[in-house]
């Protein structure tokens, strides 16, 4: 059986797993856009939390862009999959390209979607990082290493389905794994969700809008 009809099930199901920081002052959720957006809206409405964005990309390999080579976010931080990069005998020219690139639509989507809004503090918070779902992980290595140097008091991985052995490793960066489905075997995100249609700009500006008056009021 497919555990989830869409992201907006899956959010209400990863809630309830995350129960406890229901009502706590120092408790910030963030989404991973775009997909990441509409569960972490579920949860934060939920709980009610705060909610927020921290822009991550992928690096696609040049001609097979589904296969993840690293991760960039905001502020700077990257992670490269070195041993994979020199396996496939990718020219350094190459992947200063893609990241170059990557860094472009980084910017495009801070900009979009923050609309001018600051940052929420994460010195001495919980946070609750939220994605639709993991496959190698990369981004959310990134998301975790960026967020770490904000001193947070701490930091969970939230995420409706994951493969157990990224799950692992992601333990070594954060401080709590809350995953509601590890499918055995693994065959991509996507194969979890009824419904994975690609989540649009639109739809994230208007759900981060949503939780801004939520909070406000």
């Amino acid at each position: 059986m497919i555990p989830f009809r869409d992201r907006t099930e899956a959010g209400r199901a990863l809630a309830v797993l995350l129960s406890e920081y229901a009502g706590r002052h120092e408790v910030v959720v963030l989404a991973l856009p775009r997909g990441g957006v509409p569960v972490a809206y579920q949860v934060a409405t939920a709980i009610r939390a705060p909610l927020d964005i921290l822009a991550v990309r992928k690096l696609g390999v040049p001609g097979h862009e589904e296969l993840a080579l690293g991760a960039i976010a905001s502020g700077g931080i990257a992670v490269l999959n070195a041993p994979l990069a020199a396996a496939l005998e990718l020219a350094p020219a190459d992947v200063v390209r893609v990241v170059q690139q990557e860094r472009r639509e980084l910017k495009r989507r801070q900009r979009l979607y923050r609309d001018h809004r600051p940052y929420p503090a994460i010195y001495g918070k919980i946070v609750l990082l939220v994605d639709d779902g993991l496959a190698t992980g990369a981004s959310m290595h990134v998301a975790l290493r960026t967020l770490r140097r904000k001193h947070p008091a701490k930091l969970v991985v939230a995420v409706p389905v994951a493969p157990q052995d990224t799950c692992e490793v992601l333990r070594r960066d954060a401080d709590d794994i809350v995953c509601c489905e590890m499918p055995e075997p693994f065959d991509g995100v996507g194969a979890s969700y009824l419904d994975f249609s690609q989540v649009t700009d639109d739809e994230v500006r208007d759900l981060l809008r949503r939780a801004a008056m939520e909070q406000a009021s």
